[in-house]
């Protein structure tokens, strides 16, 4: 299950341009697919290819849900423009100023995240 905002997955930015890129970049309405209940939009056919090979390598970790929220047990929604790629994996967070804190202590937060995740959905 993963956050989508009105059925899109990250607000419709492309998943992969976090990675290729290095920035997130809006995706495409006509290069998108569906994966776990949501729509992924791209910004090119490739990068709409590379996610349908391995999704699970450029999907945001905690279904899309804001990471430091969830080391706090919590869910909330997220900023695509709030982000940072930890160990190869995409965090985002609910804005750019919760960003800063969980950023502070991200390996510590990552850890108390996956403690809760995914029973904090139930």
């Amino acid at each position: 299950m993963f956050y989508a905002d009105n059925g899109m997955a990250i607000s419709g930015y492309d998943a992969v341009s976090y990675f290729k890129a290095g920035t997130p970049i809006l995706g495409q309405p006509d290069i998108a697919l569906m994966w776990k209940g949501a729509t992924w939009r791209f910004a090119s056919e490739e990068n709409r290819d590379r996610f349908e090979r391995n999704p699970r390598a450029f999907a945001p970790q905690f279904g899309g849900y804001c990471a430091y929220a969830m080391a706090k047990g919590r869910l909330s929604s997220t900023d695509p423009q709030a982000w940072q790629i930890v160990d190869g994996r995409l965090y985002l967070t609910h804005s750019e100023a919760i960003e800063r804190i969980w950023e502070k202590n991200a390996s510590r937060n990552i850890r108390e995240a996956e403690e809760h995740w995914p029973d904090v959905l139930y």
